[in-house]
């Protein structure tokens, strides 16, 4: 655990994120400018469902979770873990009981036109580490609790998603609605991966 944890450190440049407090934020601007819900981070394991631990399939299956109720709930209860700027979350792999399946993630920040940046890293045990980059929206939406009650969602939606390769190393910076991926060299699995910056559009659909 304590392996993988310095490994995404060192495969990321640490960059400086501003943690507002969450007194006087209203819950969707808590979610926007912190990713936390109540000042709790939130679960890493919600990207391992939406599409980070499903390596098979090219596209995200479940593309919405409600973050205020996954945020405390039994489903991702798994001990969660601050390192630096990262928050992990590790737990049995499902395939084999003697691997650590852990996802993790570093909040990057909100865009101009208020699309969230999150960088993601999977590892299902094995010596291989996935980095993604996620675009979201985070919306409130309004519906009934089970006891009919008036209840308001916390809706995060991957709106798309970027493959940044085995062992990534560089960089996430946010201009306006720009997004700037720097790769850094580097060796990963035993191919050399050139330097390179490219630039995403970050818009809605």
């Amino acid at each position: 655990m304590r392996f993988r944890l310095t490994l995404l450190l060192a495969c990321c440049v640490a960059l400086a994120t501003p943690i507002a407090s969450a007194a006087g934020l209203s819950p969707i601007d808590e979610l926007r400018q912190n990713f936390t819900v109540g000042g709790e981070p939130v679960p890493p394991n919600i990207f391992r469902d939406m599409g980070d631990g499903d390596l098979a399939d090219s596209g995200s299956i479940i593309v919405t979770i409600d973050a205020k109720a996954a945020t405390g709930s039994n489903l991702y209860a798994d001990p969660i873990k601050r390192n630096d700027t990262w928050i992990a979350q590790s737990r049995a792999s499902p395939g084999d009981k003697t691997l650590n399946e852990e996802e993790a993630y570093r909040y990057i920040g909100m865009t101009a036109n208020k699309l969230l940046v999150v960088i993601t890293s999977y590892s299902g045990g094995g010596s291989g580490v996935f980095y993604s980059l996620h675009i979201l929206t985070a919306e409130p939406a309004r519906a009934f609790d089970s006891e009919g009650k008036r209840y308001e969602r916390l809706n995060v939606t991957t709106i798309r998603s970027v493959a940044l390769g085995d062992r990534w190393n560089g960089e996430v910076t946010i201009d306006g609605n720009a997004i700037l991926i720097t790769t850094i060299g580097g060796i990963p699995a035993g191919q050399a991966r050139k330097p390179s910056t490219v630039t995403i559009k970050a818009e809605r659909p």
